[in-house]
């Protein structure tokens, strides 16, 4: 059987560089070997491709060159890698893309449209879906045109922040009230997340937030449980079962997700079957609001009184971690690691064969 060349593209220009090349490491490690041969391409932090066997582990101790550079050019035909050499170039052939890639100038649709200029197969969700997954102001306003409840949030502008904060903070306080959690638009693994109780911990949640992003996203604090449900598919979308998050932190931060292991996870959550199903059609729901393909995983809160449900966001690059909650779910779900990690590379083959039959010039 002819092996199938896939190229993980991880690391990146962005604050969840490490938690990248985390997740690469684990999906390299669980690609079936019968079926594919795996390239390695880690990008620093300056934006440079790098290819390699071992350009994970030399990138994360800080070891340059990191490994041979190559670049992809945005030209359907070439199908592959451009790797520079002392005599000149020579072009690696690759059948598929995994884009590993979380964060921004990864998961937020620029990676996703330098694959699409090129015309090749990778994995995961488009441009669009990418963009609007990524930037949590846009993706609040797409779930809500879908109808699906969220709690009370507010976006604000850096310039907003900088000109009027005094005004930003009254209206926040009156309009919404603490405790308040504080986001960066576009930024995942909960970098940059802020709890503020008052006024001085908000004033201090924006300088953090600001740090990551122009624009912030501020909501309402609830006591809830976290629920997450993974999803699957292209134009027929599957649902995991849900699964808790049971944070060791006040909330489940950065450290609570991938540096301290005392957080619980819940799999399969404790819920009714209504409940269940109820979060599965959200998830559903969520995916098909922002035009999703391939995979995401959907966030969603539940109030400790009553039940009542909100979906709090989607994440269209999920980690891959070992304790990720995005391959456990569909472990459960009865979905191993290797076949998750093929049915991925299937979906985007489908997507991109039937892109082919579409029309790029006007029909006589």
């Amino acid at each position: 059987m002819n092996k199938k060349k896939v190229a993980l593209l991880c690391g990146g220009r962005s604050g969840e560089h490490e938690v990248s090349l985390v997740s690469a490491n684990a999906i390299a490690g669980a690609l079936d070997r019968e079926r594919y041969d795996v390239l390695i391409i880690a990008i620093d932090r300056q934006g440079k491709w790098w290819l390699g066997e071992h350009a994970i582990a030399r990138m994360q101790k800080g070891e340059e060159p990191y490994g041979d550079p190559v670049h992809l050019l945005p030209e359907p035909g070439r199908q592959g890698l451009i790797r520079l050499t002392a005599q000149g170039w020579e072009e690696i052939p690759v059948q598929i893309f995994f884009p590993v890639l979380h964060g921004p100038n990864g998961e937020d649709g620029t990676i996703q449209g330098l694959l699409e200029l090129a015309n090749v197969p990778y994995v995961g969700c488009g441009v669009l879906a990418s963009a609007c997954g990524m930037d949590k102001g846009i993706m609040k306003m797409l779930f809500s045109q879908a109808g699906l409840s969220q709690v009370p949030y507010q976006v604000v502008q850096r310039l907003q922040w900088e000109k009027e904060s005094s005004s930003v903070i009254e209206t926040l306080e009156e309009s919404i009230g603490y405790p308040l959690f504080v986001k960066p638009a576009n930024m995942g693994s909960s970098v940059g997340i802020s709890k503020a109780s008052n006024r001085q911990a908000l004033q201090e949640a924006f300088a953090e937030a600001l740090l990551y992003d122009n624009k912030v996203v501020v909501e309402k604090g609830v006591e809830a449980r976290e629920i997450e449900v993974s999803v699957l598919g292209n134009n027929e979308v599957s649902a995991s079962i849900p699964g808790e998050i049971v944070p060791c932190n006040d909330f489940y931060d950065y450290t609570a997700k991938y540096i301290d292991d005392r957080s619980r996870l819940l799999i399969p959550a404790p819920l009714t079957q209504e409940e269940s199903e109820a979060l599965q059609q959200m998830a559903i729901q969520a995916f098909k609001a922002i035009d999703g393909t391939g995979l995401a995983r959907v966030d969603f809160f539940m109030d400790k009184k009553n039940g009542q449900i909100w979906i709090n966001e989607i994440n269209t690059l999920p980690g891959f971690t070992s304790i990720s909650m995005y391959p456990k779910l569909w472990q459960s779900s009865g979905l191993g690691y290797s076949d998750l990690l093929h049915r991925l590379i299937e979906l985007a083959e489908e997507r991109h064969q039937e892109k082919q039959t579409l029309l790029v010039k006007p029909s006589k």
